[in-house]
């Protein structure tokens, strides 16, 4: 059942009351006994239904902005799991030395 707002015009009054969603509006403040009752309203909230029976894809999802980056690593999935595939550094030309003394 939903909760809803109320405010008596008359004496200020604030409270939530819940009701059925077909029941009629109250009109009479609980505090001074007049009939300046008057429904506020209010933002409400989303609903998610949680549970078996919904599906992941029954609810829109945000766009992934996220980018793989290319020079990153690449973890394999094979028999061995610590096998992962890196570039590999290029040899460095050694310089030649001197030997004439």
């Amino acid at each position: 059942m939903p909760s809803y707002n109320y405010q008596c015009s008359s004496c200020g009054h604030q409270f939530q009351e819940f009701q059925g969603m077909s029941d009629k509006a109250l009109t009479k403040c609980p505090n001074c006994k007049k009939n300046k009752l008057e429904r506020l309203i209010s933002g409400g909230s989303g609903v998610i239904f949680k549970g078996t029976g919904f599906y992941e894809t029954d609810y829109k999802k945000k766009p992934n902005t996220e980018t793989k980056s290319e020079s990153a690593p690449v973890a394999k999935e094979s028999g061995d799991s610590k096998v992962a595939t890196e570039k590999k550094p290029e040899p460095v030309a050694s310089k030649p030395t001197d030997t004439s003394d």
